[in-house]
């Protein structure tokens, strides 16, 4: 595994860097936290976590009252917040991670991020899909309580060129077909998008909302949330 000198207490080590067939996925220590890149793009770090966090928080209190066990799916492993999140919470029923990149996976499986997803990885209740989750929500028959999505920087910022059918019409349909009825979709996202709010009313989902989280500097981090009609 390569390695940088650090020369502050800021600067960054690469602990991992590697080609998947999505392009290059790097995983970063910078002080106490660890941050991943994707294709020289900025996409998670442990810096924080409380958007990843409301992303689980926000779709099981949007569910119908009085669901037991309820599915969800995690979309995007990422640093392992949201999965953890997930599998702390004992009213969570099947917990499914999606992540197509099996550096990322590595990471949390044997690597440093085990520090955040161990317990969570050890549940029964949790299972990992390595797959790309475009490809699986299209292809699948599984249904779920809720969605939670996070695997870009959000619906107008995509890591991949590819990744942009999630958020297109085609897309959200799969999402709700995916959904049993009074789901809940849950989309992460770096900003606010009033287009994305239009497109999940377009698509049929109904309760359309966005909560936000404020971040020190610039535009808050969100969590788009939409229903599918019971």
């Amino acid at each position: 595994m390569p390695t940088a000198d650090r020369h502050t207490a800021h600067s960054s080590v690469t602990l991992d860097r590697r080609e998947g067939p999505y392009g290059e996925v790097v995983l970063r220590e910078r002080g106490d936290d660890f941050e991943i890149i994707a294709n020289g793009c900025f996409l998670i770090d442990t810096a924080d976590g409380r958007s990843e966090r409301l992303l689980i928080d926000a779709a099981l209190a949007a569910l119908p009252a009085g669901r037991t066990d309820p599915a969800v799916l995690v979309g995007g492993l990422g640093v392992g917040f949201s999965l953890a999140h997930a599998a702390a919470e004992p009213r969570w029923g099947r917990i499914a991670v999606v992540e197509r990149e099996q550096a990322i996976i590595d990471w949390h499986l044997d690597g440093p991020l085990a520090r955040i997803s161990a317990v969570a990885l050890a549940d029964p209740r949790t299972a990992i899909l390595a797959t790309d989750l475009v490809t699986y929500l299209r292809t699948t028959t599984d249904r779920y309580d809720a969605l939670c999505l996070d695997i870009d920087n959000g619906p107008d910022w995509t890591v991949t060129e590819d990744n942009g059918s999630l958020y297109s019409a085609s897309g959200l349909a799969d999402c709700r077909e995916r959904l049993n009825p009074g789901g809940v979709l849950a989309v992460w996202s770096a900003q606010p998008s009033t287009a994305f709010e239009q497109a999940l009313k377009n698509a049929g989902f109904i309760g359309v909302r966005t909560e936000e989280v404020r971040v020190a500097r610039g535009v808050p981090d969100v969590v788009h949330l939409a229903l599918r009609d019971g």
